[in-house]
Parts: C-alpha cells; sequence; structure tokens
C-alpha cells in the first residue's frame, strides 16, 4: 500500500507552491469582475451573418465606446458588454453595428447599476463565510469523540475543523488564482455563476474531507493496534477509489456540455 503520510512534506511544498501561485495571480491581477458585480450594460445581437468579434471591438471603439467585451453566443450571435450606457449611446453602438454589418436583431440589452452589482458582491462573501463558520461547527460536533480515539488524544474535534476550512481555502484559491491569470491575459470575466462554481467546489472539498475524516475514525476503532500514520494511509487509500469515480463521473458531464453545449458555454 502506498504510503500518503510518508511523502507529507512533497504534498505540503506541492499544494503550498499552487497556493502561493494563486494567491499572487489574485494579488497582482485581481479578478476580472464581470457587470454582475461592478455594473454595466450586456446586450445581445443576432445578425444575418456574424461579424468577428474583433471588427466589432474595432468599430464600438471608433464610435466612442471604449473597452467593451464581444463575445460570441451561439449561432449567428454575439453579446457585448461594457459600461452602464445612456440611451444616446445605445443609438450609436446601434447605428455602427447596423452600417457596417447590416440588419441584425437585438434578443435582449439590461443596465447593471454598481450598487446592484456590490450588493451581489457583498452576499457572495457572507454566503462563503457563513458556509465556512457551518462546515467547523458540523465537524467540531460530528468528530466530537475522535479525541479519545486518538493515540494520545492531542486531536481535537475543532483541529478537524480548522484542517477542512484549511483544505478548502486551497481548493478554492487555486481555481480562482486561474481565472485571475485567464482574467489578465485572456480578458476573462467572473460573474454570479463563478460563485456558483466555488461554491460547487467547496462541496466537493469539504465532503472528500469528511469521508477521509470518518474513515479514520472507523479505522481507529477496527485497528487499535496500528499506528496513526498506518492508519491515515489505509483510510485514504480505501476512500481513494471513490473519490476519483466521484469526480470522474462529474467530469464526464461537464465535457458533456463543453463539446456539446455550444458556443454560448465558451
Amino acid at each position: 500500500m502506498f504510503s500518503v503520510t510518508k511523502y507529507y512534506k512533497v504534498w505540503f511544498a506541492f499544494s503550498g507552491i499552487l497556493l502561493v501561485a494563486a494567491i499572487a495571480a489574485v494579488a497582482v491581477w485581481g479578478l476580472h469582475l464581470g457587470i454582475d458585480f461592478v455594473g454595466g450594460s450586456r446586450a445581445e445581437f443576432e445578425f444575418v451573418e456574424t461579424p468577428e468579434p474583433g471588427q466589432v471591438r474595432s468599430e464600438l471603439a471608433a464610435a466612442g465606446i471604449a473597452d467593451a467585451l464581444v463575445q460570441s453566443a451561439g449561432e449567428n450571435r454575439l453579446v457585448i458588454k461594457t459600461k452602464n450606457l445612456t440611451e444616446t449611446e445605445k443609438s450609436t453602438v446601434e447605428a455602427a453595428l447596423l452600417e457596417k454589418f447590416g440588419e441584425y436583431q437585438e434578443i435582449s440589452f439590461q443596465n447593471v447599476g454598481p450598487t446592484i452589482g456590490r450588493e451581489l458582491l457583498n452576499r457572495a462573501y457572507w454566503q462563503i463565510v457563513l458556509v465556512v463558520l457551518g462546515i467547523v461547527l458540523y465537524i467540531t460536533y460530528a468528530f466530537r469523540k475522535i479525541g479519545k480515539q486518538m493515540r494520545g488524544g492531542k486531536v481535537k474535534a475543532w483541529h478537524l475543523g480548522v484542517a477542512t476550512v484549511i483544505a478548502l481555502t486551497h481548493d478554492l484559491m487555486i481555481p480562482v488564482g486561474v481565472f485571475a491569470a485567464l482574467g489578465h491575459f485572456r480578458g476573462v470575466e467572473v460573474d454570479s455563476l463563478f460563485i456558483t462554481a466555488l461554491l460547487t467546489i467547496l462541496g466537493f472539498s469539504v465532503h472528500d474531507t469528511i469521508v477521509v475524516f470518518d474513515r479514520v475514525r472507523e479505522n481507529l476503532q477496527k485497528h487499535p493496534y496500528l499506528s496513526i500514520q498506518s492508519v491515515i494511509d489505509y483510510s485514504v487509500a480505501s476512500t481513494f477509489a471513490r473519490s476519483i469515480n466521484t469526480s470522474s463521473t462529474l467530469m464526464f458531464v461537464l465535457t458533456a456540455l463543453l463539446l456539446f453545449g455550444g458556443q454560448s458555454i465558451f
């Protein structure tokens, strides 16, 4: 059986490098927040022949609408995101598109105020804080007797709660760092769905951690003669296949959405 605890310094170093890189990316570049959080205008248009996003950006810049984000949204459709547009600026955009690219149909148009954006951002922050607090309290209660089972009784239930928070912080910060890099180099925005994705990752992270802790508790009772290192190795090995299978099932679904979900996925 492969010993996880034998190489714990390697795992800590590897995870530490990824975590530091992610924190540095967020600190240096920050996240490219979408209009959900900072406010702005979002318009979707359907063209007879879809122009290149770069061409649309150039035309909008020439019309005085700088820093517009233009994305494909399916067949013959484009989504344009900019700062909040006045009625005059909206008319300017429509006239520029009509003159350069011909007839089109406006599918939707909405303005999101910065106040709503700040409210969503604050709500997302408090959601994560409350979830983390709930996790610590739950694990502290669920594993309240584990200290008596541990050799020497040095591990308390709240230690496991803190360890879980450290693990999920690691699991959350790495994708946040990746999106900070994507936002800097590719202009990828984060919106309210990004918070949903983070909460999903949080759920998987906590679930896997609790399963391992539960198996450790069970093996401490079954194998009192084993060292704590051996119990941890055995517990991780016995839950590893389950974790891989659960994650793989999710990846199959996401891959199907990516391949067959249309251009709007991107």
